[in-house]
């Protein structure tokens, strides 16, 4: 397929992470990660908002969080599918931001605005599709989106709506660790393994056997099945982050009470770069700065830090061996690593010991999901025949009985596409309808299992208890999508659904967030472009003021007179963006910094004449 063709309707593949996302294309030179106008390859998962909109997306949200913590949201995809009363107790109330939204969703209170994590998550990827038709310099409708293998259908839904809400058809969703695999075994064809894929990211955590069947010449390409998949859905490295940050707090409080109070966004930050940084070195100093701008410093060693996270590593071990357990104990023949997190030594150590095989890290582990997501998009697409996914069912699927029990007719780790059908009848003589509550987990009464929708078969005619033959069908389809129908053999009366999980949105919603971004397509747009002028501004007036003071002198009164008047106006449209930049004159504004950057030429000109003339370059002369 030449590349035009490639291009005229591409699917791009994306990872969309707790921490970071990422945008990947495949085509004849293999799958790519795309990069941003700064280069920037992973993009984070970070939204900042003011006055009910957005106003900053990825990594300069990323960068202004501790400077803007009640109006920037990160890791909300942790919250994805969540009730509120769900996502209160697994945060354990520590969430400032999460607050009750429409009919008990979890929802996050951001910069004046109450939103969904669907509609953060949206932003995310409308960022990420605007980067890839950049990139690719066509319109972009589909894509492959990656999600955590131990997400539920409330989650998996969540993501599809937040596709959808981002103008993003979602072809196909598909486990982390399966696209990581894909990625991993291009090139590897040729004979059978059984690869361990350990994903450890920022918000999430899973582990996947997977089993990879060499095509043997048939030409359907290799197939990568799933054997089984464990994880946690609340640990990542977001968590290594907050039990540093915490830890790092109380050491510097035994001498500085004030460290404390410092913002948690910050503290955070700080700790993130030194879990990085312990990755590469046994030792860190920590400087801290009290409010009245005292400075302290503690120290944080590996040792340490090994030491805090012991508990939190081994967590995603005994993850590793209910994988390993419900996979058969399959001989494993190598261990992928994927995500930041592996990077850590003990993590590292603790994985090849379980295993006894040495990690296997050959694609960075940041961008192999990504990677991954995209050739599944180009064998979706037809460009690519070498490959067949299998997935799984993470958690069994059933059916609330009479008592509150569950009949289970989807069993975990099934592999899909799936089907199953079963027969019940009533309880009560002449029921003329039967009510069916959709139910998912392990556990074996309805009320310790999540459920995900109720729906009623009406019209049944009256017959004693136990004559109707209601038979129930469930169909899980690529997607990890289920559907359930139901049909009473004796009458033919039906009734199914689309199961849209409790959790999830309706159409109606998305409709009118849908709605709404059209209406206020015009003004998001102006917003964006003030906003991109007032930081841009923020800077050259910096500047400008710096190269002013050294070389005032040497500049005649009126060219300063002017270069100051020029600053104190553009210095008011970056203080009314600031402020209310939906009433700034965006035009006006811009035309207000072309006229300070083309004043400030001459000005610029003699501040580097003037560091030349300053430059002491010794002579061979004086050398002594």
């Amino acid at each position: 397929m030449s590349l035009p063709q490639l291009l005229s309707d591409p699917i791009i593949g994306i990872d969309l992470g707790t921490t970071n996302s990422l945008v990947a294309f495949s085509d004849a030179a293999g799958p790519r990660v795309l990069c941003n106008e700064a280069g920037e390859r992973m993009i984070a998962s970070a939204v900042r908002y003011s006055n009910g909109a957005a106003v900053a997306v990825g990594c300069d949200a990323r960068r202004s969080a501790a400077e803007y913590p009640a109006e920037t949201v990160l890791s909300s995809k942790r919250l994805m599918g969540r009730s509120y009363d769900e996502a209160r107790a697994r945060t354990g109330g520590e969430v400032s931001q999460l607050c009750a939204g429409a009919r008990g969703l979890a929802a996050i209170r951001a910069g004046g605005a109450t939103l969904l994590p669907q509609e953060v998550a949206a932003v995310i990827l409308r960022e990420l599709r605007r980067i890839a038709e950049v990139q690719l310099g066509v319109s972009v409708r589909r894509a492959v989106i990656t999600v955590p293998a131990y997400f539920d259908d409330g989650q998996r839904q969540a993501t599809r709506d937040a596709a959808r809400l981002a103008g993003l058809d979602a072809v196909r969703i598909v486990n982390e660790p399966t696209a990581a695999a894909l990625a991993y075994g291009i090139g590897a064809r040729g004979r059978s393994e059984t690869i361990a894929v350990y994903d450890f990211g920022g918000g999430t955590f899973d582990i996947s056997i997977l089993q990879v069947i060499p095509d043997g010449g048939s030409g359907d390409g290799d197939l990568f099945r799933v054997l089984s998949t464990a994880g946690d859905t609340h640990l990542g490295g977001d968590d290594i982050d907050e039990l540093l940050a915490r830890h790092i707090a109380r050491d510097g409080a035994r001498e500085l009470e004030s460290v404390a109070d410092e913002p948690t966004r910050a503290l955070r930050d700080r700790a993130e770069s030194t879990k990085i940084t312990l990755s590469l070195r046994e030792s860190v100093d920590i400087e801290f700065e009290t409010s009245d701008g005292t400075r302290n410093a503690c120290s944080v060693t590996r040792a340490t830090f090994d030491g805090l996270i012991r508990p939190l590593v081994q967590r995603t071990i005994d993850a590793c061996a209910r994988a390993m357990r419900d996979g058969g104990s399959p001989a494993i023949d190598r261990v992928v690593m994927v995500g930041g997190s592996t990077r850590i030594p003990l993590v590292r150590q603790l994985v090849s010991e379980f295993f006894a095989l040495e990690p296997y890290t050959a694609v960075d582990p940041d961008l192999v999901v990504a990677l991954g997501a995209a050739v599944q998009a180009s064998v979706l697409r037809g460009d690519r025949r070498d490959v067949l996914l299998l997935d799984v069912i993470p958690l069994s699927l059933g059916i609330e009985t009479v008592g509150g029990a569950v009949a289970k007719l989807l069993m975990r780790n099934a592999m899909i596409p799936a089907r199953a059908t079963e027969l019940f009848s009533t309880s009560v003589d002449n029921q003329t309808s039967v009510r069916l509550q959709v139910v998912q987990g392990e556990r074996e009464m309805a009320c310790d299992c999540r459920s995900l929708a109720t729906f009623e078969l009406r019209g049944l005619p009256a017959m004693p208890a136990g004559i109707p033959q209601v038979e129930v069908a469930f169909l899980v389809d690529a997607n990890g999508v289920l559907q359930v129908s139901a049909v009473e053999r004796r009458s033919g009366c039906r009734a199914s659904v689309q199961v849209v999980p409790s959790y999830g949105l309706t159409v109606e919603e998305i409709e009118r967030i849908e709605a709404e971004s059209l209406v206020h397509a015009r003004s998001d747009m102006h917003h964006h472009r003030v906003v991109d002028l007032a930081v841009n501004c923020a800077l050259d007036i910096k500047w400008i003021e710096e190269a002013l003071a050294k070389t005032r002198s040497e500049l005649s009164e009126p060219y300063v007179t002017k270069v100051e008047a020029l600053l104190a106006q553009l210095r008011e449209f970056v203080g009314a963006a600031r402020a209310t930049p939906h009433e700034v004159d965006a035009d006006a504004f811009f035309a207000a910094k072309d006229l300070l950057d083309r004043a400030s030429m001459h000005l610029h000109e003699t501040s580097i004449a003037r560091s030349l003339r300053e430059m002491s370059i010794p002579t061979k002369e004086s050398i002594p």
